[in-house]
């Protein structure tokens, strides 16, 4: 049912509002930005366009508004904590999209053990470097293609309930998730693959697939689809360790699996069907320092597959990424290496698999506490067989310019 998204965050919202003995407000906060950006676009077609491109700009060079983000925390209680996330996204056909709205509960603790409970709808706690407000990054305006498609594609509308232990060797956490809503999760990386772009879905959002992919499924482009529908009925789960020292930093892995029925779909149009793509990987990532230089690395890898009556179609897909910044004062510049890959099994002309890599560059300067500029050049480096279908080579090369201006508050 397309209302699971809309059910879980009502219920969230109405979990809390139902406790009056707690809603004094300790502490009530607005934080937010809001982008303009000179951009020199890559030449291939952005995805964001329905072309192939990897880039979130292409051959649209200019003055862009980059979009805007606004985040409400409220500390109902010391235990009890309400977050909600609104991004406005030009590019996207639903503009204004709700990314975040959960309560959370975590009593004081006094010993070595200390539990939460959380419940409504966050991101699963994947990315090591989009930790900002608006679900952004403090070193690069554009995440890795791992952290891209979390943000596409993966959200849990369900409940978290997760544990920690601290002692002299740092705190370790361990947290179990129950989810709904996230059937087709799985659909981009087969239709697209990999992107890189600060683009991230909120409650809503249709995701845009190739003009070239709609044309091979017989259906009229654009087409269109919500990555948060409910299909199958299922709930699907993730499991998450970590790690915290200060002396060292954090290690997290996490498993996911949707546990979507492979068979199901549903009709999403005239002789068009949207299916429940079965999504498993596992993540693993490292935050660490050398001297004054801030390290991040993270790898994700896994599957995801479609069988209807008598066809079945897997992708086998991973990416990885590590990124080092270091900050001089309001400078901090930013290095990430990118490469990531998809496997079609069976292979279907025209052929889906890819692989590529990707380098980042970019200098941000905070001259003052609410104003942030950045410079970043992005070059992705990619072959997809799926370019033969327009006639065009499987190898390209999009290069992405961009100086930014974010204001925050």
């Amino acid at each position: 049912m397309r209302c699971w998204p809309t059910a879980f965050l009502s219920g969230a919202s109405a979990f809390a509002c139902a406790l009056p003995a707690l809603t004094y407000a300790q502490d009530f906060q607005l934080h937010g930005y809001a982008d303009l950006r000179v951009v020199s676009a890559a030449d291939e077609t952005s995805f964001t366009h329905g072309g192939l491109g990897k880039t979130r700009y292409g051959s649209d060079d200019g003055l862009h508004f980059g979009g805007a983000a606004l985040q409400a925390t409220w500390q109902l209680a010391p235990a009890w904590l309400a977050v909600a996330d609104v991004r406005l996204q030009p590019q996207h056909r639903a503009t204004v999209g709700l990314t975040e709205a959960f309560v959370r509960y975590r009593p004081v603790s006094t010993d070595a053990w200390r539990w939460s409970f959380k419940v409504g709808a966050f991101f699963p706690p994947i990315s090591l470097e989009n930790d900002g407000v608006g679900w952004t990054s403090l070193s690069m305006l554009t995440p890795s293609a791992l952290n891209t498609w979390v943000g596409e594609e993966l959200r849990t509308f369900g409940a978290e309930a997760r544990v920690e232990h601290r002692s002299e060797y740092g705190t370790f956490e361990f947290a179990g998730t129950l989810f709904a809503a996230n059937d087709p999760a799985g659909e981009i990386l087969f239709a697209r693959g990999w992107s890189l772009s600060d683009v991230v879905s909120g409650v809503g959002t249709r995701l845009r697939e190739p003009d070239v992919y709609a044309h091979m499924l017989d259906v009229e482009p654009p087409r269109r689809y919500d990555p948060f529908l409910e299909i199958d009925h299922r709930v699907g789960y993730y499991i998450n360790a970590t790690w915290r020292a200060p002396q060292f930093g954090r290690v997290t892995a996490l498993f996911y699996d949707n546990r979507a029925d492979p068979s199901a779909y549903r009709q999403t149009g005239y002789d068009d069907e949207l299916f429940a793509w079965r999504t498993r990987f596992s993540s693993f990532g490292v935050q660490t320092r050398l001297g004054g230089v801030a390290l991040l690395g993270q790898v994700l890898g896994g599957t995801t597959e479609i069988a209807p009556p008598g066809f079945r179609v897997e992708a086998h897909f991973s990416a990885a990424y590590v990124l080092a910044s270091c900050d001089f004062g309001p400078w901090r510049p930013a290095l990430r290496v990118d490469a990531f890959t998809t496997r079609e099994d069976p292979a279907f002309p025209p052929a889906l698999s890819e692989h590529g890599n990707a380098l980042t560059l970019a200098l941000n300067w905070r001259p003052r506490e609410w104003l942030r500029i950045t410079g970043e050049a992005l070059r992705v480096d990619s072959v997809r067989d799926q370019r033969l279908a327009l006639n065009e080579m499987p190898r390209r090369i999009d290069t992405q310019v961009l100086l930014n201006a974010r204001i925050l508050f």
